[in-house]
Protein backbone atom coordinates (compact mmCIF):
# COMPACT_ATOMS: atom_id res chain seq x y z
CA UNK A 1 0.00 0.00 0.00
CA UNK A 2 0.92 3.40 -1.08
CA UNK A 3 -0.42 6.41 0.60
CA UNK A 4 0.09 10.43 0.91
CA UNK A 5 -1.03 13.57 2.77
CA UNK A 6 -2.14 16.81 1.27
CA UNK A 7 -2.94 19.42 3.67
CA UNK A 8 -6.08 21.00 2.62
CA UNK A 9 -6.14 23.47 5.55
CA UNK A 10 -5.28 23.80 8.93
CA UNK A 11 -7.29 21.54 10.04
CA UNK A 12 -8.15 19.43 7.24
CA UNK A 13 -6.29 16.66 4.86
CA UNK A 14 -6.65 14.57 2.07
CA UNK A 15 -5.33 11.11 1.89
CA UNK A 16 -4.87 9.38 -1.43
CA UNK A 17 -4.19 5.62 -0.83
CA UNK A 18 -2.89 3.11 -3.96
CA UNK A 19 -3.38 -0.73 -2.64
CA UNK A 20 -1.97 -3.36 -4.98
CA UNK A 21 -4.89 -6.14 -5.92
CA UNK A 22 -2.79 -8.88 -3.99
CA UNK A 23 -3.62 -7.09 -0.70
CA UNK A 24 -7.14 -7.09 -1.20
CA UNK A 25 -7.07 -11.11 -1.23
CA UNK A 26 -7.17 -11.63 3.10
CA UNK A 27 -10.60 -9.62 2.66
CA UNK A 28 -11.90 -11.25 -0.31
CA UNK A 29 -11.66 -14.46 1.39
CA UNK A 30 -13.14 -12.95 4.11
CA UNK A 31 -16.05 -11.81 1.84
CA UNK A 32 -16.85 -15.37 -0.24
CA UNK A 33 -16.69 -16.80 4.07
CA UNK A 34 -19.20 -14.04 4.99
CA UNK A 35 -21.74 -14.90 1.70
CA UNK A 36 -21.38 -18.46 2.11
CA UNK A 37 -22.56 -18.63 5.36
CA UNK A 38 -25.48 -16.46 4.07
CA UNK A 39 -26.80 -17.77 1.27
CA UNK A 40 -27.98 -21.23 0.18
CA UNK A 41 -27.09 -22.94 -3.07
CA UNK A 42 -28.85 -26.38 -4.14
CA UNK A 43 -26.48 -29.39 -4.33
CA UNK A 44 -24.08 -27.75 -1.82
CA UNK A 45 -23.96 -27.90 1.50
CA UNK A 46 -23.93 -24.19 3.70
CA UNK A 47 -20.43 -22.76 4.35
CA UNK A 48 -19.14 -25.17 1.07
CA UNK A 49 -20.07 -23.57 -1.89
CA UNK A 50 -16.84 -22.65 -4.24
CA UNK A 51 -15.93 -19.43 -4.90
CA UNK A 52 -16.72 -19.98 -9.21
CA UNK A 53 -20.12 -20.63 -8.39
CA UNK A 54 -20.70 -17.97 -6.21
CA UNK A 55 -19.59 -15.84 -8.70
CA UNK A 56 -21.74 -17.00 -11.29
CA UNK A 57 -24.48 -17.58 -8.93
CA UNK A 58 -24.83 -13.98 -7.28
CA UNK A 59 -22.04 -12.25 -9.41
CA UNK A 60 -18.28 -11.77 -8.34
CA UNK A 61 -19.07 -7.31 -8.17
CA UNK A 62 -21.01 -8.68 -4.56
CA UNK A 63 -17.90 -10.25 -3.60
CA UNK A 64 -15.89 -7.29 -4.64
CA UNK A 65 -17.99 -5.09 -3.01
CA UNK A 66 -18.08 -6.88 0.17
CA UNK A 67 -14.26 -6.94 0.29
CA UNK A 68 -13.87 -3.11 -0.30
CA UNK A 69 -15.97 -2.63 2.84
CA UNK A 70 -14.17 -4.96 4.80
CA UNK A 71 -11.12 -3.76 3.45
CA UNK A 72 -11.31 0.41 3.09
CA UNK A 73 -11.11 0.69 7.30
CA UNK A 74 -8.15 -1.12 7.45
CA UNK A 75 -6.33 0.43 4.92
CA UNK A 76 -7.26 4.10 5.78
CA UNK A 77 -5.78 3.53 9.68
CA UNK A 78 -2.76 2.29 7.85
CA UNK A 79 -2.64 5.39 5.98
CA UNK A 80 -3.61 7.42 8.52
CA UNK A 81 -0.60 6.04 11.07
CA UNK A 82 1.72 6.20 8.13
CA UNK A 83 1.21 10.22 7.58
CA UNK A 84 1.19 9.91 12.03
CA UNK A 85 -2.40 12.22 11.72
CA UNK A 86 -4.16 13.07 14.51
CA UNK A 87 -7.69 12.83 13.23
CA UNK A 88 -11.15 14.19 14.19
CA UNK A 89 -14.29 12.44 13.57
CA UNK A 90 -15.03 9.95 10.63
CA UNK A 91 -13.29 10.86 6.94
CA UNK A 92 -15.40 11.32 3.58
CA UNK A 93 -13.92 8.50 1.32
CA UNK A 94 -14.21 7.99 -2.78
CA UNK A 95 -13.03 5.51 -4.54
CA UNK A 96 -11.53 6.85 -7.48
CA UNK A 97 -10.31 3.70 -9.41
CA UNK A 98 -11.16 -0.05 -9.22
CA UNK A 99 -11.54 -3.36 -11.20
CA UNK A 100 -11.29 -6.51 -10.63
CA UNK A 101 -7.56 -7.31 -10.92
CA UNK A 102 -6.52 -4.20 -10.65
CA UNK A 103 -5.25 -1.43 -7.68
CA UNK A 104 -7.57 -0.03 -5.44
CA UNK A 105 -7.50 3.85 -5.28
CA UNK A 106 -9.15 5.82 -3.02
CA UNK A 107 -9.04 9.34 -1.37
CA UNK A 108 -10.71 10.00 2.25
CA UNK A 109 -11.00 14.11 3.86
CA UNK A 110 -10.86 14.27 7.51
CA UNK A 111 -10.03 16.57 9.88
CA UNK A 112 -7.66 16.75 12.04
CA UNK A 113 -5.87 18.64 15.46
CA UNK A 114 -4.60 21.75 14.58
CA UNK A 115 -1.10 22.82 15.28
CA UNK A 116 -1.33 24.77 17.89
CA UNK A 117 1.43 27.10 19.99
CA UNK A 118 1.29 27.84 23.43
CA UNK A 119 2.86 31.07 24.40
CA UNK A 120 4.20 32.03 27.20
CA UNK A 121 1.05 32.63 29.95
CA UNK A 122 2.72 33.63 32.65
CA UNK A 123 1.88 37.12 32.99
CA UNK A 124 -1.95 36.30 32.57
CA UNK A 125 -3.62 38.62 35.09
CA UNK A 126 -6.87 38.52 36.42
CA UNK A 127 -9.14 40.23 39.56
CA UNK A 128 -11.71 38.20 41.51
CA UNK A 129 -14.64 38.64 43.93
CA UNK A 130 -12.91 39.49 47.31
CA UNK A 131 -13.60 36.98 50.18
CA UNK A 132 -16.17 38.66 52.03
CA UNK A 133 -18.76 37.45 54.77
CA UNK A 134 -21.06 40.31 55.47
CA UNK A 135 -23.58 40.08 58.51
CA UNK A 136 -26.50 39.83 56.05
CA UNK A 137 -24.73 36.57 54.70
CA UNK A 138 -24.44 35.05 58.49
CA UNK A 139 -27.98 35.95 59.03
CA UNK A 140 -29.34 34.42 55.39
CA UNK A 141 -27.42 31.14 56.19
CA UNK A 142 -29.07 31.11 60.09
CA UNK A 143 -32.47 31.74 58.68
CA UNK A 144 -32.10 28.89 56.06
CA UNK A 145 -30.89 26.74 58.90
CA UNK A 146 -34.33 27.59 60.64
CA UNK A 147 -36.30 27.04 57.88
CA UNK A 148 -35.35 23.82 57.77
CA UNK A 149 -36.42 23.24 61.48
CA UNK A 150 -39.52 24.52 61.32
CA UNK A 151 -42.94 22.79 62.16
CA UNK A 152 -46.45 23.06 61.80
CA UNK A 153 -49.61 23.02 63.18
CA UNK A 154 -53.09 23.07 61.79
CA UNK A 155 -55.14 26.20 62.04
CA UNK A 156 -58.41 26.77 61.64
CA UNK A 157 -58.09 29.78 59.29
CA UNK A 158 -57.94 30.78 55.13
CA UNK A 159 -54.77 29.90 54.21
CA UNK A 160 -52.12 32.74 53.46
CA UNK A 161 -48.23 33.03 52.05
CA UNK A 162 -46.06 30.87 53.99
CA UNK A 163 -49.11 28.10 54.98
CA UNK A 164 -48.09 23.89 54.67
CA UNK A 165 -51.74 23.06 52.92
CA UNK A 166 -52.27 19.82 52.13
CA UNK A 167 -54.23 19.27 48.87
CA UNK A 168 -56.04 17.06 46.58
CA UNK A 169 -55.73 17.55 43.05
CA UNK A 170 -57.32 16.41 39.77
CA UNK A 171 -56.29 17.47 36.16
CA UNK A 172 -58.46 17.26 33.07
CA UNK A 173 -57.95 18.04 29.76
CA UNK A 174 -60.73 18.75 27.62
CA UNK A 175 -62.73 17.46 30.14
CA UNK A 176 -61.22 14.44 30.71
CA UNK A 177 -59.10 13.05 33.65
CA UNK A 178 -56.09 12.34 33.08
CA UNK A 179 -54.94 8.86 34.21
CA UNK A 180 -51.54 10.50 35.51
CA UNK A 181 -53.21 13.57 36.62
CA UNK A 182 -54.84 12.64 40.25
CA UNK A 183 -52.90 13.24 43.63
CA UNK A 184 -53.83 13.47 46.84
CA UNK A 185 -52.39 14.41 50.43
CA UNK A 186 -49.80 16.65 48.85
CA UNK A 187 -48.59 19.03 51.45
CA UNK A 188 -47.48 21.98 49.78
CA UNK A 189 -45.74 25.09 51.29
CA UNK A 190 -47.73 28.51 49.70
CA UNK A 191 -45.48 30.60 47.41
CA UNK A 192 -42.59 28.11 47.24
CA UNK A 193 -43.48 27.49 43.16
CA UNK A 194 -42.42 24.15 43.69
CA UNK A 195 -46.32 22.86 42.33
CA UNK A 196 -48.30 24.42 38.90
CA UNK A 197 -48.29 27.65 38.51
CA UNK A 198 -51.49 29.21 39.32
CA UNK A 199 -51.90 27.16 42.46
CA UNK A 200 -51.23 29.96 44.74
CA UNK A 201 -53.80 31.77 43.74
CA UNK A 202 -55.95 29.40 44.12
CA UNK A 203 -55.59 28.20 47.46
CA UNK A 204 -55.02 31.21 49.38
CA UNK A 205 -58.18 32.38 51.37
CA UNK A 206 -59.14 28.99 51.47
CA UNK A 207 -60.43 27.37 54.59
CA UNK A 208 -60.09 23.43 55.11
CA UNK A 209 -62.51 21.80 53.05
CA UNK A 210 -62.03 24.07 50.43
CA UNK A 211 -62.50 23.70 46.80
CA UNK A 212 -61.21 25.70 43.93
CA UNK A 213 -60.66 25.28 39.88
CA UNK A 214 -57.60 26.94 37.65
CA UNK A 215 -56.21 26.64 34.88
CA UNK A 216 -52.24 25.39 34.44
CA UNK A 217 -50.12 24.65 31.62
CA UNK A 218 -48.62 21.25 32.70
CA UNK A 219 -44.70 20.52 32.54
CA UNK A 220 -44.91 16.75 32.73
CA UNK A 221 -46.82 13.81 32.39
CA UNK A 222 -49.10 12.52 29.50
CA UNK A 223 -50.19 15.99 28.68
CA UNK A 224 -47.41 17.77 28.88
CA UNK A 225 -47.54 21.23 27.20
CA UNK A 226 -50.89 21.45 27.65
CA UNK A 227 -53.25 23.78 29.51
CA UNK A 228 -55.28 21.88 32.15
CA UNK A 229 -58.40 22.34 34.26
CA UNK A 230 -56.97 21.45 37.59
CA UNK A 231 -59.25 21.57 40.42
CA UNK A 232 -57.53 21.48 44.26
CA UNK A 233 -59.16 20.55 47.15
CA UNK A 234 -57.44 22.08 50.67
CA UNK A 235 -57.86 19.40 53.56
CA UNK A 236 -55.80 21.07 55.85
CA UNK A 237 -54.49 24.24 56.72
CA UNK A 238 -51.17 24.24 58.52
CA UNK A 239 -49.20 27.46 59.55
CA UNK A 240 -45.22 26.80 59.54
CA UNK A 241 -43.60 28.46 63.03
CA UNK A 242 -39.65 29.17 63.38
CA UNK A 243 -38.11 28.15 66.42
CA UNK A 244 -36.04 31.00 68.04
CA UNK A 245 -32.81 32.14 67.30
CA UNK A 246 -31.41 30.92 70.81
CA UNK A 247 -28.79 28.90 72.64
CA UNK A 248 -31.63 26.07 72.53
CA UNK A 249 -31.67 26.11 68.85
CA UNK A 250 -27.69 26.05 68.19
CA UNK A 251 -28.27 22.75 70.56
CA UNK A 252 -31.23 21.51 68.29
CA UNK A 253 -29.39 21.66 64.96
CA UNK A 254 -26.09 21.50 65.50
CA UNK A 255 -23.12 20.14 67.98
CA UNK A 256 -22.74 23.76 69.54
CA UNK A 257 -24.03 24.70 72.58
CA UNK A 258 -24.35 28.38 72.06
CA UNK A 259 -26.02 30.83 69.29
CA UNK A 260 -22.42 32.06 69.36
CA UNK A 261 -20.79 29.22 68.72
CA UNK A 262 -23.25 28.24 65.98
CA UNK A 263 -23.01 31.75 64.29
CA UNK A 264 -19.02 31.38 64.57
CA UNK A 265 -19.28 28.15 62.87
CA UNK A 266 -21.51 29.83 60.20
CA UNK A 267 -18.91 32.31 59.16
CA UNK A 268 -16.29 29.28 58.96
CA UNK A 269 -17.98 27.45 56.28
CA UNK A 270 -19.67 30.84 54.94
CA UNK A 271 -15.53 31.72 53.85
CA UNK A 272 -15.04 28.25 52.66
CA UNK A 273 -18.02 28.30 50.43
CA UNK A 274 -16.86 31.77 48.95
CA UNK A 275 -13.41 30.89 48.83
CA UNK A 276 -14.34 27.63 46.66
CA UNK A 277 -16.47 30.44 44.60
CA UNK A 278 -13.43 32.59 44.59
CA UNK A 279 -11.13 29.56 42.86
CA UNK A 280 -13.60 28.68 40.21
CA UNK A 281 -13.47 32.34 39.19
CA UNK A 282 -10.56 32.65 38.88
CA UNK A 283 -10.45 29.23 37.19
CA UNK A 284 -13.28 30.52 34.48
CA UNK A 285 -11.29 33.88 34.01
CA UNK A 286 -7.50 32.74 33.61
CA UNK A 287 -9.10 30.16 30.97
CA UNK A 288 -11.14 33.12 29.22
CA UNK A 289 -7.91 34.69 29.18
CA UNK A 290 -5.87 31.80 28.18
CA UNK A 291 -8.35 31.58 25.36
CA UNK A 292 -7.67 34.70 24.05
CA UNK A 293 -4.03 34.74 23.79
CA UNK A 294 -3.99 31.56 21.39
CA UNK A 295 -5.18 31.52 17.86
CA UNK A 296 -6.94 27.82 17.51
CA UNK A 297 -8.42 26.92 13.51
CA UNK A 298 -11.52 25.76 13.92
CA UNK A 299 -12.28 22.05 11.84
CA UNK A 300 -15.89 22.97 10.58
CA UNK A 301 -17.28 19.59 10.30
CA UNK A 302 -16.34 19.02 14.25
CA UNK A 303 -17.71 22.26 15.09
CA UNK A 304 -20.70 21.21 12.76
CA UNK A 305 -21.29 18.18 14.65
CA UNK A 306 -20.84 19.39 18.27
CA UNK A 307 -23.61 21.96 17.32
CA UNK A 308 -26.02 19.51 16.37
CA UNK A 309 -25.39 16.90 19.10
CA UNK A 310 -26.29 19.92 21.29
CA UNK A 311 -29.26 20.42 19.63
CA UNK A 312 -30.60 17.07 19.71
CA UNK A 313 -29.46 16.61 23.82
CA UNK A 314 -32.12 19.40 23.73
CA UNK A 315 -34.50 18.26 21.98
CA UNK A 316 -34.81 15.02 22.68
CA UNK A 317 -33.29 14.55 26.55
CA UNK A 318 -34.08 17.74 28.31
CA UNK A 319 -37.69 19.18 26.38
CA UNK A 320 -39.45 16.01 27.27
CA UNK A 321 -38.18 16.66 31.04
CA UNK A 322 -39.39 20.28 30.70
CA UNK A 323 -42.41 19.70 28.55
CA UNK A 324 -41.11 22.04 25.77
CA UNK A 325 -40.97 22.50 22.37
CA UNK A 326 -38.47 24.36 20.41
CA UNK A 327 -40.77 27.35 20.06
CA UNK A 328 -42.05 27.09 23.96
CA UNK A 329 -38.34 27.24 24.32
CA UNK A 330 -37.42 29.87 22.73
CA UNK A 331 -40.42 32.08 23.83
CA UNK A 332 -38.98 30.90 27.49
CA UNK A 333 -35.70 32.07 27.05
CA UNK A 334 -37.04 35.31 24.85
CA UNK A 335 -34.74 34.41 22.12
CA UNK A 336 -35.18 33.93 18.04
CA UNK A 337 -34.25 30.89 16.94
CA UNK A 338 -31.21 32.85 14.95
CA UNK A 339 -29.89 34.34 18.45
CA UNK A 340 -30.40 30.72 19.86
CA UNK A 341 -28.35 29.30 17.33
CA UNK A 342 -25.35 32.18 17.39
CA UNK A 343 -25.02 31.64 21.41
CA UNK A 344 -25.04 27.97 20.53
CA UNK A 345 -22.34 27.92 18.23
CA UNK A 346 -19.73 30.67 20.37
CA UNK A 347 -20.41 27.81 23.57
CA UNK A 348 -19.74 24.99 21.20
CA UNK A 349 -16.35 26.87 19.36
CA UNK A 350 -15.50 27.84 23.10
CA UNK A 351 -15.32 23.70 24.14
CA UNK A 352 -13.85 22.80 21.11
CA UNK A 353 -10.91 25.56 21.68
CA UNK A 354 -10.57 24.82 25.09
CA UNK A 355 -10.03 20.97 24.64
CA UNK A 356 -7.36 21.65 21.64
CA UNK A 357 -5.68 24.12 24.07
CA UNK A 358 -5.52 22.33 27.30
CA UNK A 359 -4.46 19.11 25.41
CA UNK A 360 -1.65 20.84 24.01
CA UNK A 361 -0.55 22.01 27.29
CA UNK A 362 -0.82 18.16 29.04
CA UNK A 363 1.75 17.59 26.36
CA UNK A 364 3.54 20.26 26.47
CA UNK A 365 3.81 20.13 30.20
CA UNK A 366 4.45 15.99 30.14
CA UNK A 367 1.28 15.64 32.54
CA UNK A 368 0.04 12.43 33.42
CA UNK A 369 -3.26 10.66 35.68
CA UNK A 370 -2.19 7.98 38.15
CA UNK A 371 -5.00 6.16 39.40
CA UNK A 372 -5.39 8.02 42.58
CA UNK A 373 -6.28 11.22 40.64
CA UNK A 374 -8.31 8.85 38.53
CA UNK A 375 -10.74 7.22 41.43
CA UNK A 376 -10.99 11.01 43.11
CA UNK A 377 -12.35 12.14 39.70
CA UNK A 378 -14.59 8.99 38.97
CA UNK A 379 -15.91 9.43 42.54
CA UNK A 380 -17.01 12.93 42.18
CA UNK A 381 -18.34 12.38 39.07
CA UNK A 382 -20.38 9.14 40.42
CA UNK A 383 -21.79 11.68 43.21
CA UNK A 384 -22.79 14.39 40.87
CA UNK A 385 -24.69 11.57 38.23
CA UNK A 386 -26.65 10.65 41.28
CA UNK A 387 -24.99 6.96 40.82
CA UNK A 388 -23.24 5.04 43.47
CA UNK A 389 -19.44 4.58 42.68
CA UNK A 390 -19.26 1.00 41.80
CA UNK A 391 -22.33 1.43 39.09
CA UNK A 392 -20.69 4.50 37.72
CA UNK A 393 -17.17 2.83 37.11
CA UNK A 394 -18.99 -0.01 35.80
CA UNK A 395 -20.97 2.28 33.25
CA UNK A 396 -17.67 3.80 32.38
CA UNK A 397 -16.30 0.79 31.95
CA UNK A 398 -18.78 -1.09 29.20
CA UNK A 399 -19.41 2.40 27.79
CA UNK A 400 -15.31 2.77 26.52
CA UNK A 401 -15.34 5.83 28.50
CA UNK A 402 -11.63 5.39 30.59
CA UNK A 403 -9.92 7.45 28.55
CA UNK A 404 -12.51 10.52 28.35
CA UNK A 405 -12.33 10.64 32.44
CA UNK A 406 -8.58 9.96 32.04
CA UNK A 407 -8.22 13.16 29.59
CA UNK A 408 -11.06 15.16 31.77
CA UNK A 409 -8.68 14.46 34.43
CA UNK A 410 -5.66 15.91 32.65
CA UNK A 411 -7.44 18.83 31.15
CA UNK A 412 -7.85 20.00 35.17
CA UNK A 413 -4.41 19.83 36.20
CA UNK A 414 -3.28 21.46 32.93
CA UNK A 415 -5.59 24.26 33.64
CA UNK A 416 -3.99 24.34 37.09
CA UNK A 417 -0.93 24.79 36.01
CA UNK A 418 -2.07 28.24 34.06
CA UNK A 419 -4.14 29.01 37.41
CA UNK A 420 -1.10 28.73 39.39
CA UNK A 421 0.99 30.73 36.72
CA UNK A 422 -1.24 33.23 36.64
CA UNK A 423 -1.46 36.60 38.79
CA UNK A 424 -4.54 36.82 40.81
CA UNK A 425 -5.86 39.77 42.80
CA UNK A 426 -9.11 40.24 44.45
CA UNK A 427 -11.42 43.49 44.43
CA UNK A 428 -9.81 45.17 47.60
CA UNK A 429 -6.21 44.51 45.30
CA UNK A 430 -4.88 41.83 47.67
CA UNK A 431 -3.27 38.90 46.07
CA UNK A 432 -5.06 35.98 46.35
CA UNK A 433 -3.29 32.49 46.21
CA UNK A 434 -4.55 29.57 44.91
CA UNK A 435 -2.53 26.87 45.27
CA UNK A 436 -4.47 24.76 47.35
CA UNK A 437 -7.88 25.22 45.90
CA UNK A 438 -6.68 24.70 42.18
CA UNK A 439 -4.70 21.56 42.93
CA UNK A 440 -7.88 20.23 44.66
CA UNK A 441 -10.61 21.28 42.43
CA UNK A 442 -8.86 22.05 39.39
CA UNK A 443 -10.03 18.49 37.98
CA UNK A 444 -14.02 19.14 39.30
CA UNK A 445 -13.82 22.65 36.83
CA UNK A 446 -13.48 20.91 33.71
CA UNK A 447 -14.88 18.17 34.69
CA UNK A 448 -18.52 16.65 32.79
CA UNK A 449 -21.52 16.26 34.09
CA UNK A 450 -23.41 19.89 33.35
CA UNK A 451 -26.38 21.11 30.97
CA UNK A 452 -24.73 21.43 27.45
CA UNK A 453 -26.95 24.01 26.64
CA UNK A 454 -25.62 26.42 28.97
CA UNK A 455 -22.02 25.32 28.83
CA UNK A 456 -20.73 28.88 29.19
CA UNK A 457 -18.16 28.05 31.81
CA UNK A 458 -14.70 26.50 31.99
CA UNK A 459 -16.78 23.05 33.11
CA UNK A 460 -19.35 23.41 30.53
CA UNK A 461 -17.01 24.30 27.54
CA UNK A 462 -14.54 21.58 28.02
CA UNK A 463 -17.23 18.56 28.76
CA UNK A 464 -18.81 19.89 26.15
CA UNK A 465 -16.21 18.06 22.84
CA UNK A 466 -14.47 15.87 25.44
CA UNK A 467 -15.75 12.59 23.82
CA UNK A 468 -15.44 13.84 20.34
CA UNK A 469 -11.80 15.33 19.88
Amino acid sequence: MKSAVETLNPTRVRLTVEVPFEELKPSLDAAYKKINQQVTVPGFRKGKIPARVIDQRFGRGSVLEEAINDALPKFYTEAVSEGELNVLGQPDVDITEFNDGQDLKFTAEVDIRPAIEIPDYSGIEVTVDALEVSDEDIDKSLEQLRERFASTSPVERAAAEGDVVVLDLEASVDGEVLEDGVAKGISYTIGSGQLLEGIDEAVIGLEAGGTATFDSELKGGSAAGKTSSVKVDVTSVQARELPELDDDFAQLASEFDTLEELRADSVKRLENMKRYDQATQAQEKVLDALLELVEVPMPEKLLADEIQTRKHNLEHHQFPAMGLDWDGYLEREGKTAEEHDAELGAQATKGIKTQFILDELVSKEQLSVNQEELTEHLMRRAASSGMSPDQFAQAVVEGGQVPMLVGEVARGKALAVVVEAAKVTDTNGETVDLDDEVEDEGAVTVEAGSDEETATDAEDAVEATSDKA
